[in-house]
């Protein structure tokens, strides 16, 4: 059984704000990139759209940190 809060493909933290009641009402971080549809088909059919994947396992990790406000 997977958790929303965990990741279905390697059931590390996926940081989705929608499985956290108290972010909710937030826009997940998956909003933002763009998801190679032969990550998701790779998924076993049961394990599809059950919980977002960790951005390491979306294979977005580039796509976020080029997106991240530079620290100055």
């Amino acid at each position: 059984m997977n958790k929303p809060e965990l990741c279905p493909a390697c059931g590390a933290r996926n940081d989705c704000t929608l499985a956290d009641p108290r972010s909710a009402d937030q826009a997940c971080w998956c909003y933002s990139v763009s998801i190679d549809p032969r990550v998701l088909q790779a998924l076993p059919p049961e394990l599809r759209n059950a919980a977002c994947l960790c951005p390491r396992c979306a294979q977005v990790d580039a796509q976020l940190q080029a997106a991240a406000p530079a620290v100055e």
